[in-house]
């Protein structure tokens, strides 16, 4: 569906609205209408933030669209969600597991020092995981996993009834 914006002067006014909708009031689509783009909010970057829950109506190129404007993190934000990150890593059940991993701070992440290996999706249909086992240093099958609700022991390396 094509969307329109109304215009006045150059500038946009009001929100974006249906084509068909228009027609239906109008009988067409009145001259102060012009084309608009709907633009998704594109993912931000690691250090990347906006403040605006909604965009700003903008003519890029010769089309109306949706402007989402996004700024680097100041230092104090980049420092908090670092700490942040860090603190939720830490805080989680059988922490210690992943003693090893090291914080990456270009992607904001903890990361192991070994790349996990790719997904086995049969081991996955059997009920078969690889989880990092923090007492071998390495990435590690668990055992088959019972039916019902269980969780696994990364210090047992076993499967814990719930």
């Amino acid at each position: 569906m094509n969307l329109y914006i109304e215009t006045e002067n150059g500038v946009a006014k009001n929100h974006p609205a249906f084509e068909d909708n228009l027609i239906a009031a109008f009988g067409s689509v009145p001259a102060h209408w012009e084309p608009f783009v709907r633009v998704a909010r594109s993912s931000l970057g690691v250090y990347k933030v906006t403040e605006v829950n909604n965009p700003a109506y903008e003519k890029v190129n010769g089309v109306w669209t949706d402007v989402w404007p996004v700024r680097d993190m100041t230092a104090e934000e980049k420092t908090s969600k670092q700490l942040l990150t860090r603190d939720l890593f830490n805080l989680r059940e059988y922490a210690s597991n992943w003693s090893a991993w090291t914080f990456d701070e270009a992607t904001c992440e903890m990361v192991p020092p070994i790349t996990r290996p790719d997904v086995d999706q049969t081991k996955i249909d059997a009920g078969i995981f690889t989880y990092w086992c923090g007492a071998d240093a390495n990435w590690k099958d668990t055992p088959v996993r019972p039916e019902g609700e269980y969780k696994f022991d990364f210090f047992a390396w076993s499967w814990i009834a719930l």
